[in-house]
């Protein structure tokens, strides 16, 4: 037995240290300048909450679709845009069905499925602050999620 222990630990203690992964962080704010090559970022998060999106958004619709799902009172995300933005895109990647609100300067823009089953939001963006929140269908459901933002090419 003693034997058994002493082996695992000097097993355990000869292997090499893998290097730690730093961990992703989530809840992200982040600010947007405009840079030579068009903007890839990504943001990432848990989404659902209790409260049903259009008591954020105050209306059942916009121009980008239904104001639906569950979020949480306070956004996922504050974006700062420095500058105008001519052609930028928000797309909710997820393994579930998710939702989303963008309000901000000019607006606010709501989504359920943009692209399959998860949401996104495509065009002109004025500089200011923009909250973002990711829903889930359920009350109290979450789900993890990537926010891709990206400039379109000309």
């Amino acid at each position: 037995m003693i034997s058994e222990k002493l082996f695992n630990r000097v097993l355990v203690q000869s292997q090499p240290e893998e290097p730690q992964d730093k961990p992703q962080e989530i809840f992200e704010d982040i600010k947007i300048e405009p840079q030579l090559s068009p903007i890839s970022m990504t943001i990432n998060g848990i989404s659902g909450g209790s409260v049903p999106a259009r008591r954020i958004t105050e209306r059942v619709e916009t121009p980008t679709g239904s104001c639906i799902g569950f979020v949480d009172e306070e956004p996922n995300h504050k974006v700062v845009l420095t500058d105008f933005f001519d052609d930028l895109s928000w797309q909710v990647e997820s393994s579930m069905d998710t939702t989303m609100i963008i309000k901000g300067p000019g607006g606010v823009w709501c989504n359920d499925d943009y692209q399959g089953k998860n949401p996104g939001v495509s065009g002109q963006w004025q500089t200011g602050t923009y909250y973002i929140w990711v829903g889930s269908y359920k009350k109290d459901d979450y789900h993890s999620y990537t926010i891709k933002i990206f400039e379109e090419q000309p």
